[in-house]
Parts: structure tokens; C-alpha cells; sequence
């Protein structure tokens, strides 16, 4: 698996990972005593996501500035 379809396929499981736990985190938060901490759970996931979407965002300018010769 080339390193592009691993990013993509990380990025898809991350996506689900941080709907999980934001989930889990409204459930938490619902309760009548609720654990403020549960709240930065999903921060893990989110931050992961933003830099994993962040390089398949600049993926196609980089190969496209790879085709046309021009340096990087």
C-alpha cells in the first residue's frame, strides 16, 4: 500500500474514531454528575484529522508542481 492510501485510509478510520467519541462524549456529558475531563477526548482524533486532511489537501498541488517540473 503506497503511503497516499495509507494517509486516506488513516484519515477514514480517524473520522470514525472522533465520531465515536464525540458521541460518547454527549452521553457522558448527559449524565447528572457528568466527568468534565470526557470533554477533551475527542481532541486526540480531531487533531490527528485536521493534519491528515491538511496533507491530502496539498497533495494534488504537490504532484501537480512535481509534474510540471517546477520545484518544490
Amino acid at each position: 500500500m503506497t503511503s497516499n492510501k495509507w494517509v486516506r485510509q488513516t484519515h477514514r478510520w480517524l473520522a470514525i474514531a472522533f465520531t465515536v467519541t464525540v458521541i460518547v462524549t454527549f452521553v457522558a456529558l448527559a449524565q447528572e454528575e457528568p466527568v468534565v475531563w470526557v470533554s477533551y477526548v475527542p481532541l486526540l482524533p480531531l487533531a490527528l484529522l485536521l493534519l491528515t486532511g491538511l496533507y491530502l489537501f496539498a497533495l494534488p498541488y504537490r504532484t501537480r508542481r512535481r509534474r510540471t517540473g517546477q520545484p518544490d
